[in-house]
């Protein structure tokens, strides 16, 4: 009776799946288009430097949503939170900037079919650190849901194997490790951005990944390729699939933090198991390879799987804010109603008084404290202090 009166619920909201399942599918796209690029400096102009090519990905997240958070927040805001906070946005960084880099470096040396086997590890891994972090509960028909899309990347698998588009490794084991260690990466470091958009408006999360993401990727830069980068032929074709690569990236840093708002980071990563389906779409057009049956039957599969996945939407608890660094109440902090969390607003403190903040915070770890399981009404009630007080 349960689940007949969440597929209803589910119908009825069918604006905001049709939503989600579109951002899915365009960050899928996005992640397809990466690969193509990657794939031609590779193979085409025998470039392959993962922290060259993010570096610029980085820079423009700074550049751009950096004045944009300064103006919409204020500086004032930003220092507080980046004080008592600061960790969260150096190891969110840290965990994108290095699953990039091992999952790029995993191609080199293991093959095409391990790759895409043991890059699926980040999807297990997102669920348990969401269940753990997030305290995200998750039903059996989720469970199905997951089962299913892995099901249409088995499928997607095959299709690669039966078409011979397998290659051989040069090393096998290490190549493995790397993967490993790179989908373990990403799974940190969508769970870790999701927690954070869930507090903090998601430009501002997005500015300080580009802040702290390029530090890191151009210390790492300068320490690993920096002999490869002074050996390099900048043909116009170097140049332009590095910026394609780079813009692309952008677009997917956007829209990601809105996807993870609107609902989960286990959601995206369901979603982009579609992203070999596009791969083969880019090769139909590019190489004139075929399309057979059984990828497109993998796509149904993968898209009927995300549908399951929503009828049973998990909210997001109230006490994530318990986490160390988000235990009290930071202005600019956003409070998660259901309707602004399906609206992906950020609607935040309201402009709380900078010299109220103290007292503010005070009372809203009373009202945190009073209960380990409050509800959206009592986090409504703690805006109403912040904003009256």
């Amino acid at each position: 009776m349960a689940f007949i009166t969440a597929i209803r619920g589910a119908v009825s909201d069918w604006r905001h799946l049709a939503l989600i399942l579109v951002l899915g599918q365009l960050t899928s796209l996005c992640l397809t288009s990466t690969s193509v690029l990657s794939e031609k400096l590779a193979t085409h102009e025998n470039v392959s430097l993962p922290n060259f090519q993010s570096f610029l990905v980085y820079v423009f997240l700074f550049v751009v949503y950096m004045p944009i958070s300064v103006a919409r927040l204020g500086v004032r805001k930003m220092a507080l939170n980046l004080k008592r906070r600061f960790y969260w946005y150096i190891f969110l960084a840290a965990a994108d900037v290095e699953g990039n880099y091992f999952v790029i470096k995993a191609y080199e040396y293991t093959s095409l079919l391990a790759c895409m086997l043991l890059d699926t590890w980040t999807l297990p891994c997102v669920v348990v650190l969401s269940y753990f972090l997030l305290r995200a509960r998750f039903w059996w028909t989720q469970v199905a849901a997951v089962l299913v899309c892995l099901g249409g990347m088995g499928l997607l698998i095959k299709g690669d194997i039966d078409a011979g588009k397998n290659y051989a490794a040069s090393n096998a084991v290490k190549g493995d490790i790397f993967m490993l260690i790179g989908a373990t990466c990403y799974a940190l470091s969508n769970t870790t951005e999701e927690f954070i958009v869930r507090h903090r408006p998601q430009y501002e999360t997005v500015a300080w990944l580009g802040f702290f993401g390029t530090i890191i990727n151009g210390v790492q830069m300068a320490i690993i390729e920096h002999k490869k980068i002074g050996q390099l032929v900048w043909t116009k074709e170097v140049v332009g699939y590095t910026l394609g690569f780079d813009l692309v990236m952008f677009v997917l840093y956007t829209l990601v933090p809105f996807l993870f708002r609107l609902s989960s980071a286990t959601f995206y990563n369901l979603s982009i198991l579609t992203s070999d389906f596009y791969g083969l779409i880019f090769a139909k057009y590019m190489f004139h390879q075929r399309i057979t049956a059984i990828y497109a039957g993998a796509f149904v599969m993968i898209v009927s799987g995300l549908v399951l996945y929503y009828v049973h939407p998990h909210p997001p608890p109230d006490h994530m804010a318990r986490a160390p660094g988000f235990r009290s109440y930071v202005p600019g902090d956003i409070i998660n109603t259901p309707d602004a969390v399906k609206r992906g607003d950020d609607d935040a403190d309201g402009g709380a008084d900078s010299s109220d903040a103290g007292q503010s915070q005070i009372q809203i770890q009373q009202q945190l404290a009073a209960s380990e399981a409050s509800d959206y009404g009592s986090i409504r009630k703690a805006d109403r202090i912040a904003t009256t007080t």
